[in-house]
């Protein structure tokens, strides 16, 4: 098994900041000039590959989504519902870094771990066992130099806001037909 990790650009917290205030003043300007500037659309194209695999475009980029070989697939990508996993945790650490900032709170380290249970009998066909996850315990691991309470207030604003979490936290509709 390979593991590959695309390159990220390391950047002082001062560049970070930077970034951060210039989005926020960018969406503000857009928002004052026309509330109807808020509503975006995201979108993804898949090709099924091999035995189960998903060849998934996003923007600009291509993810390689796969199943282990107890799944019948060839473990050549991360599984579905490790990339929500995944989703979530990039979400939650953009998130984290927006209200921080807002705040004023300092963080030197941030490392996030999303786990979820996932009872299989539901995706084989069980019709009394959700085919999701029955739960997800997310564990944020925060240093810095403020207070336990204010990472904690920080948490629950983070939790509140956070696109990703809703997604799972609350019902979202969604429509599939046949093109």
């Amino acid at each position: 098994m390979s593991i590959t990790t695309a390159s990220v650009i390391d950047v002082t917290a001062d560049e970070r900041d930077a970034r951060l205030d210039g989005a926020e003043r960018a969406w503000g300007d857009r928002l004052a000039a026309d509330v109807a500037n808020a509503r975006l659309v995201f979108a993804a194209d898949g090709t099924a590959a091999g035995a189960v695999a998903t060849v998934v475009r996003a923007g600009r980029h291509e993810l390689l989504v796969d199943e282990p070989a107890g799944l019948a697939g060839d473990d050549a990508g991360a599984s579905p519902v490790e990339f929500a996993l995944a989703a979530l945790l990039g979400c939650q650490t953009v998130v984290y870094r927006l209200y921080a900032k807002r705040l004023g709170l300092a963080i030197d380290r941030l490392e996030l771990r999303a786990e979820g249970d996932l009872d299989v009998r539901g995706l084989f066909g069980a019709d009394d066992v959700r085919p999701g996850f029955a739960g997800i315990r997310v564990v944020v691991d925060i240093d810095g130099p403020e207070s336990r309470e204010r990472y904690d207030e920080l948490r629950q604003i983070v939790d509140a806001h956070c696109p990703v979490h809703d997604l799972f936290s609350n019902p979202t509709p969604i429509e599939t037909r046949l093109a």
